[in-house]
């Protein structure tokens, strides 16, 4: 009886997460819309965690207590989704480095309060639906807690827009799961605690989505040797709410720091 009884819940569980991933609602800004792409950051858990040891700072709870994964994807989580600066609020001033430093408070406009990642749970709460939450807890492992992850990113990078939080974290589960299923995500997978070359992480990028889509990519790599951290891709905000396709993808101008090889790195130090 206990054992159907869980069956039963995950089941119902399973089910809703289900329905709100196919009614979700389309992201979309109501103001300061006047923006031309979305930066999604998906950090490489294992390597983000060595990082943080590397440096000697504080480790979280989730890189404390991080364990071994049979699904070598699951270390492909969700760090956030940025959009580029709005032609209004360069209008008055704002140059690219001052807004990715202070997103929503940046001044003249919005001039939100400030969120500060030092104290991620200083800021709002940020209304995600149960189930909403449960499908972010799932691939952003910085989530609620002690860490409060998502509040920081939604008080930095959406709430001056006016996202839909459920809407906003949703396209960030939505869209890291479509690059664990593709070739990139089995590429990292496959090479998972091993030496790469950026040449083949490349090429696993433009067998996903074309090779113009390389440009997008730009990987932030920590320590000699070097290993993998972050992948920050550069979308076209008026095809965020589609699949991921040749089409998405925006170029940038800077490659990253991760060089000709680097280690995807595993659980542990």
């Amino acid at each position: 009886m206990f054992r159907k009884d869980i069956v039963l819940r995950f089941s119902a569980t399973a089910f809703a997460l289900c329905a709100f991933s196919a009614h979700a609602a389309p992201l979309q800004a109501t103001q300061y819309a006047d923006f031309d792409r979305y930066v999604l950051a998906l950090s490489w858990q294992t390597g983000f965690c060595q990082s943080m040891h590397d440096r000697d700072r504080n480790e979280p709870d989730e890189c404390r207590l991080q364990k071994e994964s049979p699904n070598k994807t699951d270390f492909l989580t969700v760090h956030g989704l940025w959009p580029s600066l709005p032609k209004s609020i360069a209008s008055r001033g704002v140059d690219d480095r001052r807004w990715m430093r202070f997103g929503c408070a940046t001044r003249p406009v919005p001039n939100m309060p400030e969120a500060r990642a030092s104290r991620k749970c200083a800021a709002a709460e940020t209304g995600l639906s149960f189930e909403a939450a449960a499908k972010l807890n799932g691939v952003m492992p910085g989530a609620g807690g002690g860490s409060c992850l998502e509040r920081y990113e939604y008080a930095k990078h959406g709430v001056c827009f006016g996202f839909d939080p459920d809407a906003y974290f949703g396209t960030m589960v939505r869209m890291n799961q479509e690059v664990k299923s593709s070739a990139l995500g089995k590429f990292l997978a496959d090479n998972y605690g091993k030496t790469v070359s950026r040449r083949d992480f490349d090429d696993a990028v433009a067998k996903s989505w074309g090779k113009d889509s390389v440009k997008a990519v730009k990987l932030t790599c920590n320590n000699n040797p070097a290993y993998l951290t972050e992948m920050q891709i550069s979308l076209n905000a008026a095809k965020i709410n589609a699949p991921l396709t040749a089409a998405s993808f925006a170029p940038q101008p800077h490659p990253g720091n991760c060089g000709k090889q680097f280690v995807i790195d595993k659980v542990g130090y």
